[in-house]
């Protein structure tokens, strides 16, 4: 007998907002112009800052489960036109968001004004978006990695973002993590100084926000129902694929 798994998506909420979070600091180049006005200096009022207005511009999401289909409508409440890989595609309950076949993802890069990265890591997802993918992007694409880090080429995305091949970045998941409570003051999250570049929003991988006593108390209620549903014989959503690894 298959052993039954179940995900709970309790910090999907979280985890989506944060996701808009860095998509507007990065396009708004919300924090180099914060650290130059704590200066009193004024000058990206007037010299222009780089910013994205993202009203009318295409969001391009990587995954539409839980936490993929909710930042695709906020995108869409911002003005944006809103298409999503799916591995399986149903029209009828995603207007208006368009939802595609992982085939055509070569299609929609040129497209993709922003990209938002909401996949989870799988050896069929891993390294999905490398060096060849990052030029196919338009030079002012923003992008956003909620889902991990070793979705997209490390190298390649610290030297797009170098060379403004891509204008900027808003980044939640990474590549290197604390092995232990004491190195938590001092690791770095890359082999590459992304931390030099002033066109990425960095984020300590909070996108979880296991620590919101508010999540939490969800988290014990949605479990508590999936043992009661489970117990009664009922069917339970959400069950993982084990196969698929989600």
């Amino acid at each position: 007998t298959d052993l039954a798994v179940y995900n709970l998506h309790h910090n999907a909420s979280s985890a989506s907002e944060l996701a808009i979070a860095l998509l507007l600091a990065a396009a708004k180049s919300l924090i180099p112009v914060d650290q130059t006005f704590r200066m009193h200096d004024w000058r990206s009022r007037y010299d222009g800052a780089p910013t994205l207005l993202l009203d009318g511009k295409t969001a391009v999401i990587l995954g539409f489960g839980a936490i993929g289909s909710r930042i695709a409508r906020a995108c869409h409440a911002l003005g944006m036109n809103v298409h999503a890989i799916r591995r399986r595609v149903d029209e009828a309950n995603t207007k208006p968001v368009q939802t595609h076949s992982p085939e055509v993802l070569f299609d929609l890069l040129p497209l993709a004004d922003v990209l938002i990265v909401a996949l989870p890591l799988t050896p069929e997802t891993e390294g999905l978006i490398g060096a060849a993918e990052l030029k196919m992007l338009p030079p002012s694409c923003v992008l956003v990695n909620i889902a991990r880090g070793g979705i997209i080429d490390e190298g390649a995305l610290y030297l797009a973002l170098r060379e403004r091949r891509i204008a900027a970045a808003g980044i939640d998941v990474w590549y290197n993590y604390p092995p232990a409570p004491e190195s938590r003051s001092n690791t770095p999250p890359s082999r590459f100084p992304f931390h030099e570049l002033d066109n990425v929003v960095m984020s300590p991988h909070r996108g979880g926000a296991f620590q919101l006593e508010e999540l939490e108390q969800r988290r014990m209620a949605d479990l508590a129902q999936t043992l009661n549903a489970i117990a009664r014989g009922e069917s339970v959503p959400h069950r993982v694929d084990l196969h698929a690894g989600y």
